[in-house]
C-alpha cells in the first residue's frame, strides 16, 4: 500500500523508510522553513549592525520581519506538500499569516536545530578522513560510524516533520484532517457494503434460486405421475403454486438487492426496467455518455428505485417523470410527479436513508415537497467526466 504522508511510511513499513524518498522530503521541509527563518534573522542583524542610526536600523528589522512572516505564511501551504502530497492545501487566510509569523519567530528554530544537528553529526564522522588531526583508527572508524548515524537521522528527521506537518495542518485547517478521514471512513463502508450486496445477491441467484428452479420442474414433473383430480395431485398442484410464489418473491429480492441489469447494461437500462414495473405510469428521460463509474450507478439507481417507491406508497399521483443526465462531472437524477405532494424527510418515507446514501457517495440531494404538490426530488452525485467511457 502506498503511504500518503511521511508518518504513514515511518509507521508501515520502518526498516524501509530510509531507501525512499520521504527522509529527502523531510529534510526539505526541515530546510525550507528554517532557512527562511535564518535569512529573515540574518537579515535583522545585518541591518543592526549597519551605520543607519537606531531609529532606522529598529523599523527596518521590524519590516525585515514582517516580510518573512508575510512570506512564511504561503510557504507554510507550500511545504505542507513535501510531506503530505495527497492533501488537498489548506485555503488562504488569516490564519496562514498568522502561523507564517508564528513560523518565523519561534518554531522554524526548531526544523533547523532538528536537521542541522541530525545531519551534522554524521557529516562530521563522515568527512573524519579529511581532517589532519585524526588518526588511522578515527579515518576507517568515523566514516562507518558516520554512514550508520545518517541512516539513524532519517528517522527524527522524519518523525519531526510529520509532526510538524500534521500540527501545521491541524492550524490551518483544523476541520479538514477530521473531515477528510470521516469522508474516507464513510467511503469504506459504501464500498463495503456495495460489496457485500453483490455477494448475497451472486448467493441467492446461484443458490437459492436455482434450487427453487429444480423444485419448480420436479413438482411439475410429479403433477404428470398422479392421477388427474385426486387428492395428491391436488397438494402437489397447491405445491407447485406455492414455489413458483416463493421464486417470483425471490427474484424480486434479488432485484432489490443488486439488480443484474445494472451490472451488465448499466444505469440507462436499470432505470427504463424499474420504471416499467412502476403502477404508476413514468416517462424517463435519459441521457449518458455511456458506463459511468460503479458507485455512481449504484446511487443513481435506488435513488430512482426508492423515490419512484415513495411515489407508488404515498403521494396519489397518477403520473411521475424520471429525468438523469451528467453535466460538469456531476450525475444529475430528477423524479419529479404530480401528486398531493407534502413530503418530508422527518416522517419515515425513506428519504432521510436516501440522502445519507447520497451523501456517502460525496453527493447532494434536494426536495421539493409542498402540500398540493408537485413532489420534486433531486440528486447530485459526483461523477468524474475522466472516468466515463463512449458508449
Amino acid at each position: 500500500m502506498i503511504s500518503r504522508t511521511v508518518l504513514e511510511a515511518l509507521g508501515r513499513a520502518p526498516l524501509r523508510f530510509p531507501l525512499t524518498a520521504w527522509p529527502w522530503r523531510s529534510l526539505a521541509y526541515l530546510l525550507s522553513g528554517g532557512g527562511l527563518a535564518a535569512a529573515v534573522y540574518l537579515t535583522v542583524a545585518a541591518v543592526l549592525a549597519a551605520p543607519f542610526g537606531r531609529t532606522a536600523g529598529v523599523l527596518c528589522s521590524v519590516l525585515a520581519i514582517a516580510f518573512g512572516a508575510a512570506l512564511a505564511g504561503p510557504l507554510e501551504r507550500w511545504r505542507l506538500g513535501l510531506v503530505e502530497p495527497e492533501a488537498p492545501l489548506p485555503p488562504r487566510d488569516r490564519r496562514t499569516y498568522g502561523y507564517g509569523a508564528v513560523s518565523v519567530l519561534a518554531v522554524a528554530w526548531a526544523d533547523l536545530a532538528v536537521a542541522l544537528v541530525s545531519v551534522g553529526i554524521p557529516g562530521v564522522l563522515l568527512l573524519s578522513p579529511l581532517q589532519p588531526t585524526a588518526t588511522s583508527w578515527e579515518k576507517v572508524a568515523g566514516p562507518i560510524a558516520g554512514a550508520m548515524l545518517l541512516i539513524v537521522a532519517t528517522y527524527p528527521i522524519g518523525a519531526w516533520a510529520g509532526v510538524r506537518g500534521a500540527v501545521t495542518r491541524s492550524v490551518l485547517a483544523p476541520e479538514e484532517s477530521e473531515l477528510r478521514e470521516v469522508v474516507r471512513s464513510r467511503a469504506r463502508l459504501v464500498d463495503a457494503f456495495e460489496t457485500e450486496r453483490r455477494r448475497i445477491e451472486r448467493d441467492l441467484h446461484d443458490g437459492a434460486q436455482q434450487r427453487l428452479v429444480a423444485l419448480n420442474v420436479r413438482l411439475g414433473l410429479a403433477a404428470l405421475d398422479v392421477p388427474a383430480g385426486s387428492v395428491a395431485a391436488k397438494e402437489i398442484s397447491e405445491a407447485h403454486a406455492l414455489a413458483k410464489e416463493a421464486l417470483a418473491e425471490l427474484r424480486e429480492l434479488i432485484r432489490n438487492v443488486h439488480p443484474q441489469v445494472l451490472s451488465e447494461r448499466g444505469l440507462h437500462a436499470a432505470v427504463r426496467d424499474i420504471a416499467g414495473r412502476s403502477p404508476i405510469p413514468v416517462d424517463v428521460d435519459i441521457e449518458l455518455p455511456g458506463r459511468l463509474p460503479a458507485a455512481a450507478e449504484t446511487t443513481a439507481f435506488f435513488v430512482t428505485s426508492e423515490a419512484l417507491a415513495n411515489v407508488a406508497k404515498h403521494s396519489g399521483a397518477a403520473h411521475c417523470r424520471v429525468r438523469v443526465r451528467v453535466k460538469k462531472g456531476v450525475l444529475d437524477v430528477e423524479v419529479m410527479d404530480d401528486g398531493v405532494g407534502g413530503a418530508d424527510t422527518e416522517a419515515g418515507s425513506g428519504l432521510t436513508g436516501l440522502a445519507d446514501r447520497v451523501a456517502a457517495a460525496d453527493g447532494r440531494m434536494f426536495l421539493s415537497s409542498p402540500m398540493g404538490g408537485p413532489t420534486r426530488v433531486r440528486a447530485e452525485i459526483p461523477c468524474r467526466p475522466s472516468v466515463l467511457s463512449a458508449s
